[in-house]
Parts: C-alpha cells; sequence; structure tokens
C-alpha cells in the first residue's frame, strides 16, 4: 500500500512525534525546581522546541541537501534533548524512561525521512 505524499509538515508522522515529544518535555519540565528556570528548563525546552520547528521548516525546503540539512539540525536538537533527560535523570528531577523511548522513536524516524529524502529524485 502506498503512502500519499504528505501536503503539511504536520502531516509527517516525525513531526507528530516530535511534537509529542516537546509536550512530554514541558510537562516533566514543569515539575523542575524553581531555580532551574533560567538554566535546565530553558535550554531543554529550547532544544526540544527546535526538533519539530526544524522539521516544519525543512519540509518547505526545494533541494534536497537543504531539506536534509534541516533534518540534520533536528537531529542534533535531539541528541542535545538526550542529555537533558540524561541529566534530569541524575539529578533526580524526574522520571525519563518514557521520554528516552518516545526520543529514540523520534531518532530513528528522523533518520529514515533523511534517508528517504536523500534517495528521493526531488
Amino acid at each position: 500500500m502506498q503512502r500519499q505524499p504528505a501536503r503539511n509538515f504536520q502531516d509527517l508522522i516525525v513531526w507528530q512525534k516530535a511534537h509529542q515529544l516537546v509536550l512530554s518535555i514541558y510537562r516533566i519540565s514543569k515539575g523542575f525546581p524553581r531555580e532551574e528556570i533560567y538554566g535546565l528548563t530553558s535550554q531543554f525546552r529550547r532544544a526540544a522546541i527546535s526538533v519539530p520547528a526544524n522539521i516544519a521548516e525543512g519540509f518547505k525546503k526545494k533541494g534536497r541537501l537543504d531539506k536534509v540539512r534541516f533534518m540534520n539540525v533536528a537531529q542534533g536538537s535531539l541528541e542535545e534533548c538526550r542529555y537533558y533527560l540524561i541529566l534530569s535523570s541524575d539529578l533526580e528531577y524526574g522520571d525519563t524512561k518514557k521520554l528516552l523511548a518516545q526520543l529514540e522513536e523520534v531518532s530513528k524516524l528522523l533518520t529514515s525521512y533523511s534517508t528517504a529524502i536523500t534517495a528521493s529524485g526531488s
């Protein structure tokens, strides 16, 4: 069965999953200590938001290399989030196991999407 091509970035499963990850990160970081508001909380949220934002921006780019570059930036932000999850766990700010699983799923989808863009003729 062939899938319909995405009409907008919101049709992309990778964007949908990345958006859900952002919402989860906002929920967990809401419980971080108040003194982290300008530190870890802010950095974590910015990195998380960068993932679906770069997927969205890259979606409308015309050239394959330009599209893949945005997906690569999203992947970099995702790895930054991975570190913040490790740090949050080590600081005992919450249970991050489910978030790490979500992050891993987004990472695999992002890699697949980038590979598909590279392999496509457009």
